[in-house]
């Protein structure tokens, strides 16, 4: 009897456990269908597209053209995601790291390469219509391939730098405005800013300055500036590798701004602790004759704050020893985590057609990366200097810094610091470049030594 009860607890403890792992395999079949079935709609779902367009006009037009888009494409959405400058660096840190990163982003080329370097970026190489690759600029493609070939990023809108003056006070002045068949050099710049700098009511104290120059964070000006005098800041050494050095050609322009500031004394001494877009009501009161160094973007705002008899204009690049300069693109990117690169890629070629990127770049009133683009009637204004900014484009150039490991942390970390000082008159000028040549190398080493490559 013993053995019969020892055999039934036995096939009944088999009998138990059997029905507890079918139990358990029940409830890791439900899971594994139910995070199936959470990817699955997750890859059906819209895409996320996060936009850093901030004035009014631009916003609409991102999101009339994302409309659009759903309107024609209802089975493959679009989710607009409005961004802002301020924020989107940390939150991309953020979500490259956890993983909820939108499908299609918009940022500028300088800082996604570095993305890149890391891993993080999709290579939209493999999706590029012949079309778009071959309207859109070569100087700007530059600025996101890499040298296996790989494209980081979709150049749609170039961001440079330009020279604003005020037509009454230089006519006054007795000055000839420079033209794109006679540009301005750098001596005719600093000569016409002694003329325009005046004392009005004889007090002892500047009332119009010549030129103001916004320069709190002036690393940008100045590198995308330094190739038109032959300098870069970078330099290949014998190993292959670019090291930084400040040579005749950059001391050459650091030394013009800073005697315009505290030789001539023609440069307001207001431009050190400003930015570009704080200089423009100086602009609108007269009290700067030119504004130098600011975006093109900044017309926009001239604009619609001038008073009605307010005449102003653009001039061409300013003449070193050529009119080169540096540019930095803003870019649409896919995360390398994204499951539709493809159907994203679809959706940036729609986004940046030929009329709507003309449309996003008259909108932001920066010049757009596409030949036609450019020639759209919208660009060829004399009255809001859209003409001269669109021919400008010939003398875009990526500087070499394009892609270096590093740059990114090199500029806010030395150059921006050590400019402000040295703009700020606290240290001289072979200060100011023995050290940025030692604090410059000594950031680029860290890269150096992790092998990162463009």
């Amino acid at each position: 009897m013993k053995r019969l009860f020892s055999h039934i607890m036995y096939y009944k403890g088999f009998y138990l456990a059997g029905v507890l792992a079918l139990l358990v395999i029940s409830f890791y079949v439900a899971g594994e269908l139910s995070m199936r079935h959470a990817e699955l709609s997750e890859q059906t779902g819209p895409l996320k597209f996060l936009s850093l367009a901030w004035q009014v006009e631009a916003v609409e037009a991102v999101q009339e053209i994302t409309n659009e888009w759903n309107r024609q494409h209802p089975d493959q959405s679009v989710e607009f995601i409005q961004g802002s400058w301020n924020a989107i660096h940390d939150y991309l840190i953020t979500g490259f790291e956890t993983g909820d990163i939108p499908d299609i982003f918009h940022y500028e080329s300088a800082i996604v390469v570095d993305f890149a370097l890391r891993g993080y970026l999709a290579d939209l190489a493999p999706y590029i219509s012949d079309e778009m690759r071959n309207d859109i600029l070569e100087v700007d493609w530059a600025s996101v391939t890499r040298s296996t070939g790989e494209v980081v990023g979709i150049p749609f809108i170039n961001e440079s730098f330009l020279v604003l003056y005020n037509q009454e006070l230089l006519e006054a002045a007795g000055i000839s405005t420079p033209s794109f068949e006679e540009p301005w050099t750098w001596d005719d710049l600093s000569e016409a800013a002694g003329k325009l700098t005046l004392d009005k009511n004889g007090d002892g104290i500047t009332d119009q300055w010549g030129i103001g120059m916004g320069m709190r964070r002036s690393a940008n000006f100045i590198m995308n500036h330094s190739i038109a005098f032959g300098g870069s800041f970078f330099y290949e050494n014998e190993a292959g590798q670019l090291e930084t050095r400040v040579l005749e050609p950059e001391r050459e322009l650091l030394g013009r701004i800073s005697d315009m500031l505290y030789v001539d004394k023609t440069m307001s001494p207001s431009s050190v602790g400003k930015s570009g877009a704080e200089m423009i009501p100086g602009f609108l009161s007269g009290q700067y004759a030119m504004l130098a160094g600011i975006g093109t973007w900044a017309r926009q705002q001239v604009a619609e704050n001038a008073s009605e008899d307010f005449r102003w204009s653009v001039m061409p690049p300013v003449k070193a020893k050529t009119q080169a300069m540096g540019l930095n693109t803003q870019t649409l990117s896919v995360p390398k985590s994204c499951t539709r690169q493809a159907l994203a890629m679809e959706f940036i070629e729609f986004l940046l057609s030929s009329e709507n990127m003309t449309r996003l770049a008259a909108s932001d009133w920066m010049m757009p990366t596409r030949k036609s683009s450019l020639k759209d009637p919208r660009f060829q204004d004399d009255a809001s200097g859209w003409k001269m900014v669109t021919q400008s484009a010939q003398y875009l150039s990526a500087g070499p810094w394009v892609g270096l490991p590093g740059y990114i942390e090199w500029k806010s970390r030395v150059a921006n610091p050590i400019l402000q000082e040295y703009f700020a008159g606290r240290i001289s000028l072979d200060e100011a470049a023995e050290r940025i040549e030692r604090e410059s190398n000594s950031v680029l080493a860290r890269y150096q030594v992790r092998g990162l490559k463009w």
